[in-house]
């Protein structure tokens, strides 16, 4: 496919959406781990029961029947609306859902990640925080999450690893990511074994790439004689 340029295009535009729906979905899955963390030490013993509602439904479902629930349970009953063509078509498109559902998946074990690190906090830490007049919220962003995500970085960058690889499931539903692109390419051109070597070593180097960031991100974030 390096040789005809309008397979190269395509390769490339999907590993463009590949490289795009990670990024979403590694962001929106971070932010929603310590949104639920904080709301499980909350007071209120109702966010807590919510959150953990959410996490076991994430967590014991396939992400593949996920992402079918989203895209056809959730969005076939949405109204649809015109688009700049007059056309009517569904509010929310597959590449959103796609993001949407991978997002949630990822998302419900973060909060565990998140949980997990915050309990490896020392109390006397938050009530430290305290006692200086800081507001629970205060001590949970400027004190607690700092020191909790450099305990949680080792389990949040397997889990990362695992979402990137888990956005192959967009394939499904349509979204011209990597693996779409590629069977296009070789329903056109049946190299099968020729592109598979390919996308092997594409995932191969994207991984690869997170993985060293994190590792970076990691010693960076170190403080010398806490944790290990």
């Amino acid at each position: 496919m390096f040789y005809d340029s309008f397979d190269r295009d395509r390769f490339f535009s999907g590993l463009l959406t590949t490289i795009q729906l990670s990024l979403i979905c590694i962001f929106a899955s971070v932010v929603i781990g310590i949104v639920g963390a904080w709301l499980q030490t909350s007071r209120f013993k109702w966010t807590s029961r919510i959150v953990q509602a959410y996490i076991q439904f994430f967590r014991n479902t396939p992400p593949l029947v996920q992402l079918y629930f989203f895209f056809f349970a959730i969005g076939g009953v949405l109204p649809k609306v015109p688009d700049a063509a007059g056309n009517m078509v569904p509010p929310i498109g597959n590449f959103a859902w796609a993001a949407i559902s991978l997002s949630f998946f990822a998302g419900a074990f973060n909060v565990e990640i998140f949980r997990a690190g915050i309990e490896a906090v020392p109390k006397s830490t938050s009530e430290a925080a305290e006692s200086l007049g800081y507001t629970r919220l205060q001590s949970y962003i400027y004190i607690i999450l700092p020191l909790a995500f450099r305990v949680c970085l080792p389990s949040l960058n397997n889990n990362l690893v695992n979402l990137v690889k888990t956005t192959t499931l967009a394939y499904v539903i349509a979204v011209p990511e990597l693996l779409y692109a590629s069977s296009q390419i070789w329903s056109d051109q049946f190299n099968v074994r020729e592109m598979m070597n390919v996308l092997l070593f594409t995932y191969v180097a994207l991984v690869a790439i997170l993985v060293f960031m994190m590792h970076r991100w990691e010693k960076t974030l170190k403080i010398p004689g806490y944790g290990r």
